[in-house]
């Protein structure tokens, strides 16, 4: 369904379609999808996302909302409620600044959810080119207010952002609005059941800055939040760029350590592709006080008071779903209310975090249960739920695994389904990385599966 096609009406034939779900969930109603035109991080059609109707007999597209930014991430997960959608709308940077990852600056600037002042702090590329934050590539306006909704083609619409339109307007790019906002990439959304200690709020997982680009960072969590619009309205605030999970950008623990993606590395070759940088390159990157350390504030001052997290993952484990369990799921470690979520793994931006013997970040199922006793303090217990026995993704020889998890939610038959996309080969030093002509992040052909997992009661 929906592939591309000359005359159109399907799906952009440049990037990729990202979430699928029905209006009325397991109930069916009308199916929805979102897409962009712009692949990732090369440059290409900025404001291409779209929200889509798909006919499942016929495979035919139809519009719904068009015009949503793009760039580092897209449009992305959807979720309903209430005669509303729910999407994530993912920063169009890495950080919150247009670098030379960003297309080679070609791609557009972030857009925010309210109006903001700019730090004084100018953002080196090399090249004689400093940026702002929130501004083209190589636009320079340090300490400017920078008015909600610049650059958006429609009023409402920002990035960072869990944005919501009506679902039953005639023209529903009229109603977007904020719901919350501060996220790098709040990816996986999903509502609470009824009755839920979180009920009222939309649970997000978002996935953490990486080592590359005008800003790199280093050792960024990947963090859950809860996203709540405020009584008169206005989105809360989360407060990326400058609050990386519970602590400022400016902690020496986020500092870069000289990635081969950092804008100001110069790679050394041999080898190709290159797995670093020149030694003098590197210690400009990594220089206490210098350009890229510490990783300074993008805003002069937060727009409002920042909402904490509920809790974080492991820099690089990378938020893929979220899915709360049915009443059929509950049993051994799964209590009532409880969620599953997927985490992809890291693309080797910057070496693996996890030092052997634990297992590497990520390409699992992890459970969250809620404490729900009365008179009780709300608490998250996490713990792990399906894993591969390595800890580590498998790969092309050892396939019977988990690869990169990028979505779970539960069937009506209460079993949870996995799609997983497959081996990618990546920066990383497991990647099986061999030869120049590998380009990173390509996808393995016969390795993407879509696994069940059942309660066995």
């Amino acid at each position: 369904m929906g592939k591309p096609t000359s005359s159109g009406g399907g799906l952009q034939p440049s990037g990729p379609a990202v979430d699928i779900g029905f209006e009325h969930g397991l109930k069916g109603g009308r199916l929805f999808a979102t897409d962009s035109n712009q692949s990732l991080r090369t440059a290409g059609f900025n404001n291409s996302s779209r929200i889509v109707i798909v006919n499942p007999m016929t495979g035919q597209v139809t519009p719904f909302i068009t015009g949503l930014p793009t760039g580092d991430h897209p449009t992305e997960q959807l979720a309903f409620k209430g005669g509303w959608i729910y999407w994530s709308q993912g920063s169009t940077t890495n950080s919150g600044v247009v670098g030379r990852d960003n297309g080679g600056g070609a791609n557009q600037p972030d857009i925010p959810c309210q109006d903001i002042v700019l730090s004084e702090n100018l953002f080196d590329s090399g090249g004689g080119k400093l940026t702002s934050g929130y501004s083209p590539f190589g636009v320079q306006r340090p300490g400017a207010t920078v008015k909600a909704f610049e650059g958006a083609l429609h009023q409402g619409a920002c990035d960072g952002a869990i944005l919501r339109a009506q679902l039953n307007a005639a023209h529903p790019e009229n109603t977007i609005e904020p719901f919350s906002w501060g996220y790098r990439n709040g990816y996986a959304i999903r509502f609470p059941p009824k009755d839920h200690p979180l009920e009222g709020g939309l649970l997000v997982g978002e996935d953490g800055p990486d080592e590359r680009g005008v800003r790199p960072t280093n050792n960024a969590p990947d963090v859950i939040q809860l996203a709540r619009q405020n009584p008169d309205g206005s989105p809360d605030f989360h407060g990326w760029p400058d609050r990386f999970g519970f602590l400022p950008s400016s902690q020496a623990v986020f500092n870069p350590i000289g990635g081969v993606g950092d804008d100001l590395c110069v790679p050394l070759t041999p080898p190709n592709p290159p797995v670093a940088c020149t030694a003098t390159s590197a210690a400009l990157i990594t220089q206490p006080g210098g350009p890229d350390t510490p990783v300074k504030n993008v805003l002069a001052f937060p727009p409002q008071q920042i909402t904490a997290p509920l809790a974080i993952e492991g820099a690089d484990s990378s938020f893929t779903g979220i899915d709360f369990v049915p009443d059929a799921f509950v049993g051994g470690p799964v209590q009532p209310g409880a969620a599953l979520y997927s985490l992809e793994g890291d693309f080797g931006f910057s070496p693996e975090n996890a030092t052997s013997p634990a297992p590497v970040i990520g390409h699992e199922i992890k459970l969250i249960n809620f404490n729900q006793l009365p008179d009780t303090p709300l608490a998250l217990k996490i713990q792990d739920f399906a894993r591969n026995s390595t800890g580590d993704q498998a790969f092309v020889s050892n396939i019977n695994g988990f690869n990169r998890p990028t979505n779970i939610r539960f069937g009506p038959d209460g079993c949870a389904y996995v799609v997983d996309y497959g081996a990618v080969r990546d920066r990383g030093s497991d990647s099986h990385f061999v030869g120049a002509a590998n380009g990173p992040l390509v996808q393995i052909p016969g390795t993407g599966v879509i696994w069940k997992i059942c309660p066995s009661h």
